[in-house]
């Protein structure tokens, strides 16, 4: 570095630090080590001036010592540089010897003409030690600086195969994401408004979050553990449903394998946790009634149960018995499994309700007006209002987690559950400034970008109580990856001009709720075809791709998944029109084995759907130039994804109707091997494209397979 610290202390230390980081950490050291040697021209001290010198050099040993011992813990994690850091870290720790050593009190030598004392005399070795320990010092420090490089490097390119590793990761760049536009205006106004105390405030709490994230983001790489996480994930209601059944039915096994006061004790400790939905105000009296209910039925099989197995123990294992006890097991667990859905269902309900009458966003437009006025009286009434709002939302995160049952959608409700613990008084305090400063347009903005923070959580809050749900119906919502990267040819013909853009954080934002439709819509989908039971069926396969699409349309809107560019976005939004077109030939085909009224209704929805998959197909090719225009375009064609999506929702169901209507009536639709026959014979469009030598499909568009080797050509370029 052009200038260092070290430089500008009254000794060589002979030192070149060439990055900031080890620089800051050395700041302290050479200001101790200064302090000493700031005195080697007064040989001669006084007793207060000694004792204070004895304390800086033993404030040093010591701090060299802890520097050290954590030096030394690093090198034993890490074989390939156990011997350079174990060098570097004996020549500090002797390097601080003998600087303690120098400033003892006990070494120093008493002047014969007066009361004061000599210390340190040998200059000399004052200054040896002390260049020996800021170069020891910064090597250790640089040793540590390329682990933890290596370490980065290393998980780089690491796909985290851990969910729960993924979920963490996920939670923390969301929080990096959105504080990203947070800290610039919360900065912004810190600066047009020095003394303003709430501004201040706010920006803190900014720093303090992204500090967190990133510690969060550290220990994933480095792999460290974080024993107060694991510590929240165990306490689950879920997870102690779990493992309560488990131990249930592992008496099947083996009878001794525990005792009833162990198992007795594992349920209290259970019914123990339910006491956040029982003792909640915001627990209707009927939901709190039936939880309680079902805790007592529980602990009344359960004492049943353990009467049984003490029984069978006893007595032991008769056909009887046996079967007295395979009941009291089942008995059991029914039981548990119905305390499971009531706290499910109590949990489910209050989020939704909560979501739906938040939803208009009532006291954040109040708190806006109030702080554009001025008023502090109105802004302070409003943030009462906020916060009760927030507690609400945080006590609802908390009954989430308690039923998510899988150990990344716990953690997401953890991240919600903080985020808007955070973001709460964030908020009140950016319309407190504004209140302070009515005119300022910064502090407008800050308080702006706040709120759509709070907002754009309120969507994934939406998300996340649809994806608890899947999982307790059963529905993991496991998705294959639909890649659809920009590809050469036909469809980059109109774009060639055009330039990819990454949508900003505000404009993500107000994107989210758009996205979060579609991602509903996509849900909505797949629920529908899992009730099909023709899984080889064309409008099947296609639909789900349909699903796979819009999901990856949803990810872009919250900044994430594959699509990372607006163009991308577009190309993705060509290749939804195409498969929405193969459907729709799908539709056409299966309209032709039905009656008069019920092909009159298909055909219908299916000239709707064609019509959209054109809008959509359409509006994607046209180019467009300027910022504001490509939003207008994302806009547009997010809007006719949904509305494609929809149709396609509505169809599905009634044309499974239709297909289990032909079997019971054991028409020439009874058997799928002979309805996929008739499919493949019956579609006069395919069949003319094919003698043409054309592999379209009717509707001018490539087949799939088409577009996948022209993706292959493209990532072999």
């Amino acid at each position: 570095m052009a200038s260092s610290p070290c430089s500008n202390s009254n000794f060589d230390s002979g030192l070149e630090i060439k990055t900031r980081s080890v620089e800051q950490t050395l700041i302290p050291l050479v200001t101790q080590i200064t302090t000493l040697i700031n005195h080697k021209d007064k040989p001669k001290k006084s007793e207060r001036t000694l004792t204070a010198i004895h304390r800086v050099g033993q404030a040093v040993n010591v701090a060299v010592g802890r520097f050290v011992a954590v030096g030394e813990a690093i090198a034993s994690e890490n074989q390939e540089l156990k011997d350079e850091m174990g060098q570097a870290c004996f020549e500090a720790r002797r390097a601080g010897d003998a600087i303690a050593r120098l400033t003892d009190v006990g070494s120093a030598t008493p002047a014969p003409s007066d009361d004061r004392v000599t210390v340190f005399s040998d200059r000399t070795a004052m200054v040896k030690a002390a260049r020996m320990l800021l170069s020891s010092v910064t090597k250790v420090l640089v040793l540590a600086d390329r682990i933890v490089i290596k370490q980065i490097i290393t998980s780089r390119n690491k796909d985290l195969k851990d969910e729960k590793k993924k979920a963490r990761m996920a939670a923390a760049r969301a929080v990096l994401e959105k504080c990203t536009m947070m800290l610039l205006t919360a900065s912004k106004t810190c600066l047009r408004h020095p003394d303003c105390e709430s501004a201040r405030i706010n920006k803190d709490a900014v720093f303090h979050r992204m500090r967190c994230a990133l510690e969060q983001v550290i220990e994933i790489v480095t792999e460290a553990r974080s024993s107060g996480e694991n510590k929240i994930l165990s306490a689950s209601i879920c997870n102690g449903i779990r493992d309560f059944k488990y131990t249930v039915e592992s008496l099947r096994e083996d009878l001794f394998s525990l005792t009833p006061q162990s198992l007795t004790g594992q349920l209290e400790a259970l019914v123990e946790r339910t006491e956040d939905f029982t003792d909640s105000a915001y627990t209707g009296h009927e939901q709190r009634q039936s939880i309680l209910s079902l805790c007592h039925l529980t602990r009344q099989d359960t004492q049943q149960l353990v009467h049984t197995w003490v029984g069978v123990q006893q007595s032991g294992s008769s056909k009887e018995a046996t079967e007295n006890l395979e009941v009291a097991i089942l008995k059991t667990c029914h039981s548990m499994g119905d305390l499971r859905r009531e706290l499910h269902n109590v949990a489910v309900g209050r989020a939704s309700d909560l979501l739906k009458v938040h939803g208009e966003q009532l006291p954040l437009r109040a708190l806006k007006a109030a702080g554009a006025e001025g008023n502090l009286e109105a802004v302070a009434d409003y943030s009462r209002k906020l916060t009760e709002q927030k507690e609400q939302l945080v006590e609802t995160c908390r009954l989430l987690c308690h039923v998510s049952c899988t150990e990344p959608l716990e953690i997401t409700c953890i991240h919600a559950e903080e985020t808007f613990h955070v973001i709460g008084p964030q908020i009140i305090s950016a319309a407190q400034t504004l209140a302070l400063h009515p005119s300022s347009k910064i502090a407008r903005e800050n308080l702006d970008v706040f709120c759509e923070a709070w907002e754009s959580q309120l969507c994934d809050m939406g998300v996340l109580l649809k994806e608890i749900n899947d999982v307790f119906e059963g529905r993991r919502g496991d998705r294959k990856p639909y890649l659809s990267l920009p590809r050469p040819g036909k469809h980059s013909a109109s774009l060639k001009s055009a330039k990819a853009v990454k949508l900003d954080a505000e404009e993500q934002t107000s994107m989210a709720k758009l996205g979060l439709e579609l991602r509903l819509l996509s849900s909505d989908v797949e629920a529908e075809l899992e009730k099909w039971d023709e899984e080889e069926h064309d409008i099947i396969r296609e639909s789900q791709s349909l699903a796979s699409i819009a999901y990856s349309m949803y990810l872009f809107t919250r900044g994430e998944g594959v699509l990372k560019t607006t163009l991308d976005l577009f190309h993705q939004a060509e290749v939804l029109s195409e498969e929405g077109l193969q459907l729709c030939s799908s539709l056409r085909t299966f309209s032709t084995r039905l009656v008069d009224e019920e092909k009159a209704v298909v055909l219908t929805e299916n000239e709707t759907l064609v019509a959209l998959c054109q809008q959509l197909q359409m509006g994607a090719k046209t180019p467009v130039q300027g910022k504001t225009a490509t939003f207008q375009k994302v806009d547009s064609t997010i809007q006719a994804s949904r509305s494609l999506m929809t149709v396609v929702a509505s169809l599905l169901p009634l044309c499974n109707k239709l297909i289990r209507k032909h079997k019971s009536e054991r028409t020439s639709l009874s058997s799928p091997q002979d309805w996929r026959e008739t499919q493949h014979t019956s579609a006069p469009v395919k069949e003319d494209a094919a003698l043409n030598g054309n592999n379209s499909n009717g509707f001018g568009v490539k087949s799939l397979d088409e577009h996948m080797a022209s993706l292959n050509l493209l990532e072999s370029k």
